[in-house]
C-alpha cells in the first residue's frame, strides 16, 4: 500500500542501511542529485528504480518525484538516505492506513537523531517532527531556506513510532554542509523580515506550526547563538546527553552564528556599504 521515495546525493555510506529496512516495501525510488559516488551502483545491485534530477531546494525535489516519478501507490513515504525505518514504525503503517479515513491527508513522524553511534535525545530537541507520510495529489512541498515546508489538502495525524536519523558522514562533511545550508537560510530569513506572523502560532496545538513560529521569533532575537546554546543546553536538557550533547549543541550555536553572520553581510551587500 505503501510507495517510498528516497532522496539522495552522494549516499554510499547511509543507503544500504535505508533499503535494509525497506525490504517490505514493494516499490521504492531513488531520486539522486547526479552522485559522484557509489550511490547509483548501490541501487542497481539490489534491482532499485533510479533516476536523477536537478536540485533545486528540497520541496522542489520532492514534488517533481511525486509528479514524475511513476510512484505506484496512494500513499508515499518520503526519506532522506540518511533515515531508517523502524519495525515498529512498518507495524504501525500496517495497522493505521488499511482504516484511515479520507480525510486525513498526511501524517507526521518524529524524528530520533543519532550522532557518534548515540541517540541525542534531548540535545536534538526529541521530538521533532515532519511530514513524511503522504496521500500522493494531497501535500505540495515548499522550499523553506535549504529545508522545506508543506500544504496539505486535509488532516495530518500523527503517528507514534519514530523515524530514526542518523548521519555517519562525520564532522568534516557536517560542517561543509551546514556551509551551504547557512546561506540558504539567511537569504531566506531575509526575504520573510517585515512580513506578516501570528503571535498565537507560539502556542499551536500543531508542534510544526508552533516550531515554525518560534523559529521566526528566534531569528529577530540578539546574540542568537548564545541564546541557543542555552535553550537546546540548558533548558532542553543537552547536558543529559554528556559530552556528545555539549558538542552538539555547540556545533548547533555554530550555525545559528552562521546565518546571522551571512545575513549581516548580505545585507551590506545589499546597502552597498
Amino acid at each position: 500500500m505503501i510507495s517510498v521515495a528516497v532522496f539522495t546525493l552522494n549516499e554510499e555510506v547511509h543507503l544500504p542501511s535505508c533499503l535494509d529496512a525497506l525490504d517490505w516495501a514493494d516499490d521504492i525510488l531513488v531520486v539522486d542529485s547526479f552522485s559522484a559516488d557509489r550511490t547509483e551502483q548501490i541501487c542497481a545491485e539490489r534491482g532499485i528504480r533510479f533516476v536523477q534530477h536537478e536540485f533545486s531546494g528540497f520541496g522542489d525535489q520532492r514534488n517533481w518525484a511525486l509528479e514524475h516519478g511513476g510512484l505506484k501507490h496512494e500513499w508515499v513515504l518520503i526519506l532522506d538516505a540518511d533515515e531508517r525505518v523502524t519495525p515498529e514504525l512498518v507495524e504501525e503503517l500496517r495497522a493505521t492506513l488499511p482504516s484511515v479515513s479520507a480525510r486525513v491527508a498526511a501524517f507526521r513522524i518524529a524524528r530520533r537523531f543519532y550522532w557518534w553511534g548515540r541517540w541525542l535525545r534531548y540535545s536534538s530537541l526529541y521530538p521533532t517532527y515532519v511530514i513524511r507520510l503522504i496521500r500522493c495529489g494531497r501535500v505540495r512541498y515548499e522550499n523553506r531556506g535549504h529545508a522545506e515546508t508543506q500544504e496539505v489538502s486535509g488532516e495530518v495525524l500523527a503517528l507514534a513510532s519514530d523515524l530514526l536519523d542518523e548521519n555517519r558522514k562525520g564532522l568534516w562533511e557536517w560542517f561543509a554542509r551546514q556551509n551551504r545550508y547557512s546561506g540558504q537560510d539567511a537569504e531566506y530569513e531575509l526575504a520573510q523580515e517585515g512580513g506578516p506572523w501570528r503571535a498565537v502560532d507560539l502556542a499551536s496545538g500543531d508542534p510544526l506550526v508552533r516550531r515554525a513560529a518560534i523559529k521566526r521569533l528566534a531569528t529577530a532575537v540578539p546574540g542568537r547563538p548564545v541564546w541557543y546554546f542555552f535553550y537546546s543546553y540548558v533548558l532542553c536538557g543537552g547536558f543529559r546527553d554528556g559530552a556528545r550533547g555539549f558538542v552538539f549543541c555547540l556545533m548547533r550555536s555554530m550555525y545559528q552564528g552562521m546565518v546571522a553572520m551571512k545575513k549581516y553581510e548580505m545585507r551590506l551587500l545589499r546597502n552597498g556599504r
